[in-house]
């Protein structure tokens, strides 16, 4: 849990700083592209030719190519008709995804799992059930895409790992899932890009630094460390505290407005659903598993 909690803190300044700065001002797919391709680089020079093997190498840039390549096609777009706080309450959905393809690739279904994040669903909803635009509907679409493929990508890493020997050094191999990211994000700058929207000032570049290196290139790694360390129901919850944590960072620093009884109570919501799962959901799974 120390891992996703970590970065769950870091990923907490990403939406408002892509809201904020980039959306609308730099092409989306310019920002993809670097976001990606910078992360590759952080990753590339700790490849291993004694930890890669062809099976291997393949599924890890499909996992890249869906958590990070078509998930940041998705999120970034979805900018462009959300604003910060809907965003945040439309990635309330993952956790579904997230228990649901678990238990496909498994070939099982864990209703407590689905149990714990549904109430960590209905925290996040308290958080954040208000007016949206009219653009709320393509908006809405969008952003699941961006969480199905996120979703995808954890679960599938998860389970990649879970097959693998259990002292595999996961850096000697991350770099295959950025490779993946940049073989979707690379087509699509050049099919849709706008290059008379490229970064014109020095906060943008150093927030697509920021975002590329720090936010991306340790943040994808650390997060998904973190996921094979825990069950699928803390991994479902943990996606979800990202909504608390951004907007906590919008209250800080930008200054929105944001009801606080609402936030109080879908935050203890949450963690009540995190409780559940740590003391309750997980010894009765591995009970019935026996």
């Amino acid at each position: 849990m120390g891992y996703l909690s970590a970065i769950t803190l870091l990923w907490a300044f990403s939406f408002s700083l892509i809201g904020v700065y980039l959306a609308g001002q730099v092409d989306a797919w310019f920002s993809v592209l670097t976001r990606v391709a910078l992360a590759a680089l952080v990753f590339l020079p700790f490849l291993r030719k004694q930890h890669l093997y062809p099976k291997l190498a393949v599924k890890l840039m499909v996992v890249g190519a869906f958590q990070l390549g078509l998930m940041y096609c998705f999120y970034y777009q979805s900018f462009l008709y959300l604003s910060v706080p809907e965003v945040l309450l439309f990635t309330i959905f993952t956790p579904v995804y997230v228990t649901l393809i678990y238990d496909l690739l498994h070939r099982q279904f864990s209703a407590w799992y689905l149990i714990t994040a549904a109430i960590a669903v209905l925290g996040a909803a308290v958080i954040k059930f208000e007016g949206i635009n009219e653009n709320f509907i393509i908006g809405f679409f969008i952003v699941q895409g961006a969480n199905l493929c996120f979703a995808i990508g954890q679960v599938g890493y998860k389970r990649i790992m879970e097959q693998e020997k259990a002292e595999l050094p996961q850096h000697t191999v991350f770099g295959l899932f950025y490779l993946g990211a940049i073989c979707v994000a690379l087509p699509m700058f050049l099919l849709f890009g706008n290059l008379d929207k490229l970064p014109t000032t020095n906060t943008q570049w150093g927030i697509l630094i920021y975002l590329g290196i720090i936010a991306s290139g340790l943040g994808y790694f650390i997060w998904n460390k973190g996921a094979t360390l825990v069950n699928a129901g803390a991994l479902a919850i943990m996606n979800n505290a990202l909504v608390p944590a951004g907007l906590i960072v919008n209250i800080v620093i930008w200054n929105r407005d944001v009801d606080y009884l609402r936030l109080i109570i879908g935050g203890v919501i949450i963690m009540a659903s995190l409780w559940v799962n740590e003391a309750w959901v997980k010894r009765k799974v591995e009970l019935a598993r026996l």
